[in-house]
Formats: structure tokens, sequence, C-alpha cells
């Protein structure tokens, strides 16, 4: 999330929080595409990681990048952490490690998204090149222990790194050690919600098999393909997972606000300062009776910065994220997005997707969940296979940007960018297994290889 919300408009009632959900719902004239994508900074003399502070480091980074987009500076306590386009487009922002986020604007197509996303490497690279720095696109740091990653000084990351080790074992690898790619989807009704939230979820590890690239740590292999998914398996139960409620009869709004109310506060924003309240809950803030702020009441704001503090699968707010895919490689970017707006901004892709998963059952998606991290395309499933199945939903979603047609300039529609990934399928082979291959075979071992040929 680029900036915390101050919305200080009171919230009493749980009839409110549904109709904050319930305000996403649009025309499907109005569907956009929000695409966000976080890479790992890296010194390029020494491939080691960049600090906040110091003449090379993401301060001044920032700062120079402020000057040449003339974007409003995001500030915390002063430093700058971040910056938005005030013409209401994208967002730059820290993740805690350093990790340097791209929220992009909402868009009509895939096509922009790719200009986006070039336009933004290219303005990184205009300023980064002068600092020595580079980026690299993976879903898990490859080289750098825990103790060696930066610190980014943000008041929330203070918060959410006391409270982690309490709830989970690898929820400080998720903060500082992770990168990936999500595609933001909107939804025309509370039913169109439904289905697109379970087709998500279902498929959400398919995804992370197609863009497995996270198969190193501290300079060797780690003995999976997605680490970063298995990271989030043991980060924190209360907040993340396949939510296997979402496929129950009655599910909709209301539900997943009484789901978000369960799930533990991390802190209440007043004006520039953070208070602590993890592990609270949200239900007292609305009834005044707080243990960490007595009396204060629930704002709007308090609300929107909550759900973006829950991390399953597919999070609701006004829209729906996919968050299921490691960091990677430039044309990954654009491929994340095809491949989820092909499977739900179609209506035939989307009958086809939710009758693919129809009698999927809530064990089964869960083994899929825990299994794709090991053995990505290879996890078995029934008879079959997760690249059988992910060669069908590849095959949906193209369909579905054909019918779509949204083209540009001599292209008809958007399919040439599911071409990775149907490359991918076809062959079984993951990024991670490329990068194995050539860290046994050609790199003889030297992890320090990954950071010039999966540079950005």
């Amino acid at each position: 999330m680029a900036r915390d919300r101050d919305d200080l408009v009171p919230i009493t009632s749980r009839d409110e929080l549904v109709a904050e959900l319930a305000a996403g719902c649009k025309p499907k004239e109005q569907f956009r595409i929000g695409t966000e994508h976080e890479k790992f900074g890296f010194h390029l003399i020494d491939k080691s990681p960049v600090p906040y502070e110091g003449a090379s480091g993401i301060r001044a980074l920032l700062e120079n990048m402020q000057g040449v987009l003339h974007w409003e500076p995001i500030l915390d306590e002063g430093r700058i952490i971040g910056m938005t386009d005030p013409t209401g487009g994208g967002a730059i922002s820290l993740e805690p490690g350093g990790q340097f986020e791209l929220s992009g604007a909402p868009l009509k197509s895939i096509h922009q998204t790719c200009r986006e996303v070039h336009a933004h490497l290219a303005q990184v690279r205009e300023v980064a090149d002068h600092l020595g720095i580079g980026f690299l696109g993976l879903g898990v740091s490859p080289k750098w222990t825990r103790a060696e990653t930066p610190v980014m000084p943000k008041s929330r990351y203070k918060i959410m790194t006391a409270y982690m080790p309490k709830v989970g074992s690898k929820g400080l690898d998720m903060m500082y050690r992770t990168c990936t790619v999500q595609v933001n989807l909107d939804f025309s009704s509370e039913a169109d919600m439904v289905r697109k939230m379970r087709v998500g979820l279902a498929l959400q590890p398919i995804a992370t098999a197609l863009f497995a690239n996270s198969p190193f740590l501290e300079g060797k292999p780690n003995g999976f393909l997605s680490y970063r998914s298995e990271i989030w398996r043991d980060t924190d139960p209360d907040r993340s997972g396949m939510l296997p409620f979402a496929f129950e009869d009655g599910f909709g709004f209301e539900r997943y606000v009484d789901y978000a109310l369960d799930v533990p506060m991390y802190f209440v924003k007043r004006g520039d300062t953070y208070h602590d309240v993890a592990g609270q809950s949200f239900r007292d803030l609305m009834d005044g009776r707080l243990p960490g702020m007595p009396g204060e009441m629930a704002m709007r704001s308090d609300w929107v910065n909550h759900l973006s503090t829950i991390f399953p699968e597919v999070r609701l707010k006004r829209f729906l994220e996919m968050r299921g895919a490691d960091g990677g490689p430039w044309r990954g970017i654009c491929a994340l997005p095809a491949l989820f707006v092909g499977l739900l901004y179609d209506d035939t892709a989307l009958d086809a997707a939710s009758d693919l998963i129809a009698d999927w059952n809530a064990e089964e998606r869960q083994a899929l969940r825990d299994e794709v991290p090991r053995t990505a395309l290879k996890t078995p499933f029934r008879n079959t296979t997760v690249q059988e199945i992910a060669r069908e939903v590849v095959a949906i979603a193209t369909d579905g940007l054909k019918r779509r047609a949204a083209g540009h300039g001599g292209e008809r529609d958007e399919t040439r960018f599911i071409e990775p990934l149907a490359e991918i399928a076809e062959t079984g082979i993951t990024n991670a297994e490329r990068l194995l291959d050539r860290y046994h075979n050609v790199w003889n071992g030297d992890i320090d290889r990954v950071f010039i040929e999966e540079a950005y």
C-alpha cells in the first residue's frame, strides 16, 4: 500500500463496513487493471543490499526520482518513503527491506500496463544508474541474510516487525526478503465478486506454480521453487491463507467483513502518528473500548488501513487483489494481469474457470496451496498434475483475451502478454527451475550471477 489513509469520517456500524466494500461495484465498461510489482535493489559493484541512508541509498534514489517525476512525496517522520502521481496515476513505495514497489494506475488495457511498467523501469534506471544501483526481479532475495537486509524507516513496519514473531516463524522473512507481482481487478456486483473471488482463490496455487521464481536463499538453493509462497504458509494464520469460507453458501461482503473484524489490528493512525495496537480488536475500536486507545472511535480510514493489513491469497477491498505470484522478469510483470484479466474479465472464460474448479473441495485446494511451493507444475492433483491444469487455465485465459479484443496498434488483442505463461505451461519448466539449472551447470554455484542475468 502506497499511503495509509487519513479519512476521519466516523464508522459506527458493521453495515457501514459492508457498504465500504460494496461501493467497489461498478459497470463492466468501467473495469480497470491495476498492476503492482516489487523488486530488490542492490549495489552493482558488490551485489550488496541498498540501505536507506547514504549517498547511494534508497533515500537518495527516492529524492532524485521525485525531482525527475515531480510527484508528491510521501513522508514518515520527515523522511521520504514514497511518492504519488498527483494526476491520479500510480505510486512508488518501499517495502520493509527496501524492496521498491510500483503501484500502477488503474488502466484500461494490458498494453497500457506494459507501457507504464516500461516507463517506470526506464525512470528508475535513469536515476539508479548514477547511484550504482541495480534492481533484481525474484520472489525472494537470493543472497543476503535477514541481518544483512536493511530496515526502512516506516512507522507501520516497526509495529509489524515487533508483532510478526508472535504469530509465525517466517513473518520477518515475508516482510524483509520477498517480492511479488499482483493485479487488482474490479467486480460489477456482489455475485460477480463472489465468482471472481472463488476462481481467484482456487487458481492462485496454479498462478504460484506458473510464476515460481524463488529457489535461492542466502546464496544457495533452498529446496523450493517458490520459497516466497512457502514463507507465507507460516507468516500469520489469522490474516493469510485460502479463505475456505469464501466457498460456503451465503458468502458475500458481509461474511468478508466478519472475517476482517476477526483479524487482529496492527495500528491506528492519527495524523502522522502510528499507535501500536497490535493484536487488539477492530470491534473494540468501533465500541470505543480499544485497550491501546481508550475512548478512541473508529474512522473510515482505520477500516481501509486495516483491510490493507490482511494478506489472504486473494484480498477484497473495493476491488480484488490476486496475490499468489513471485516477483520475476519484465515479461512476467505483464503476464500476471494477462492471466487474470483473461480469466475474470470475459464472461465465457469466467464460466469455464468456474466450471473447472466447481467440484474442488477445501482439502484439495489447501493441498495444492501446501505442495505447489516445493514442486510447482509437477504437483499431483487427482489423476493429473498442476501442469495439465495450468495448460487449461492458460488456454481459457488466452481465449478470454481474444474475445476481449483490447487491441493496440497492429495488435487485435492482448494475447502476446500471456505467451510466456503458455510456454511455461507447455514445457512444465518454471523460471525457478531454469535458474537452478544455470546455478549448477553454468554459474558453478556463484549466486552473484543471478544479479546480472535477472536484473531489470
